[in-house]
């Protein structure tokens, strides 16, 4: 199933209380349109988000950004890069 990665920036830093309200409203959504959410970056500043999933296509993802009501910026499909080939740096 491919990778799909979702991009979206916030106005306010985004509190605990916040993100956890976000995940319990979106989870429905997400399984609803078949998308199985992988990870999320939250940056430093607590603006901006990046989650990778895993769906049919980005227009799943987008579906049950829009059913759960939440903005983003942009969904766009991905690829993970082995460790094994040398492509993406080993962790610091």
């Amino acid at each position: 199933m491919p990778y799909l990665v979702m991009e979206r920036t916030f106005d306010e830093p985004m509190s605990d209380v916040d993100l956890a309200r976000m995940g319990e409203r979106l989870g429905p959504c997400l399984q609803d349109h078949s998308v199985q959410w992988l990870r999320s970056y939250l940056s430093n500043d607590r603006r901006r988000m990046i989650c990778t999933f895993q769906a049919a296509d980005a227009e799943s993802v987008r579906m049950a950004y829009r059913t759960a009501g939440y903005p983003f910026e942009k969904v766009w499909p991905a690829m993970v890069l082995p460790t094994d080939e040398g492509l993406a740096p080993p962790p610091s």
